[in-house]
């Protein structure tokens, strides 16, 4: 067995991994995180995406580049030209990241699992009223991505972008570990809520991307800000912003979780499970 297996395994210890994914100083540490992953100098840039492969199970076999600046360059790479490519039926909403499938299912009214009993409610993690009667009773899936995986997101659909919700909050981790641990982490940690009209049906989708331990800040294109535990508001930005499906929405600074709510008519597609991996462009639910 190699030191490196040694030591994954070792951190699959769920009370070791918990204690030092969150028991640590998270905001400094995420804060200390991004300050060095950015560092552009070769040798600071070679030994920390060295460490990041090492422990993560990282492809840049189809990255749009071979060489990168900084450890944060290769982390919110691009991809090559028709890497991801996007399922054109009228009737499949896709998946806008590549992820694992943690919960998914049906919303009993304002109620939502991020793990087999610990519930939390869309009131608490939307923070706005008229997009909770929008995902009352609707259809979610909540899509994990893993510290190696390509970390932009994109439109699920053809979709007008209205609003944007910022929330700051805490950085717990995100992985099953601590869901099964902390009660609504979701609606504790960093977000942003992005309220979307599908074109041309008019139907609402919801997409809140959450941030986490060492990774707490979102980028989106159609917004002149960096979201991130320094930014201290204006917390709702007004949007009018057409976008196609598949197109790059943004990307995490480091990557979480993104969870996505649409209306009660929708359905889970086929394979799209607990556990399930998913890639952008990829079925997520069918429209009726």
């Amino acid at each position: 067995m190699t030191i490196r297996s040694q030591i994954l395994r070792l951190l699959e210890s769920e009370d070791l991994n918990f204690l030092l994914t969150n028991r640590i100083p998270r905001r400094l540490a995420t804060a200390f995180v991004g300050w060095v992953s950015q560092i552009e100098q070769p040798m600071v840039r070679d030994v920390s995406i060295g460490l990041w492969r090492l422990f993560s199970d990282v492809d840049l076999n189809d990255a749009k580049k071979t060489q990168f600046r900084s450890m944060h360059d290769c982390f919110t790479r691009e991809l090559k030209e028709g890497a991801r490519p996007v399922d054109p039926r009228a009737d499949i909403m896709v998946s806008p990241c590549d992820a694992i499938v943690g919960a998914c299912g049906s919303i009993a009214g304002t109620t939502v699992f991020q793990a087999k009993g610990f519930p939390y409610t869309l009131q608490d993690l939307l923070g706005d009223p008229e997009q909770v009667e929008a995902c009352r009773n609707g259809r979610y899936v909540t899509l994990r991505l893993t510290a190696g995986m390509y970390h932009r997101f994109h439109a699920p659909y053809d979709c007008r972008v209205e609003k944007v919700i910022y929330v700051s909050g805490d950085t717990w981790n995100v992985n099953p570990i601590a869901l099964r641990r902390i009660e609504r982490l979701f609606c504790k940690n960093e977000r942003a809520v992005l309220r979307m009209t599908l074109v041309p049906s008019g139907d609402g989708v919801t997409l809140v991307l959450v941030a986490a331990v060492l990774v707490a800040s979102i980028r989106l294109h159609f917004l002149d800000v960096l979201l991130n535990l320094k930014h201290r508001g204006p917390n709702v930005f007004q949007c009018d912003t057409a976008i196609g499906k598949g197109d790059e929405l943004g990307w995490f600074q480091h990557g979480s979780t993104a969870i996505v709510f649409a209306p009660e008519r929708y359905a889970l597609c086929d394979g799209v499970r607990e556990g399930a991996r998913l890639r952008v462009g990829q079925p997520l639910m069918r429209l009726p």
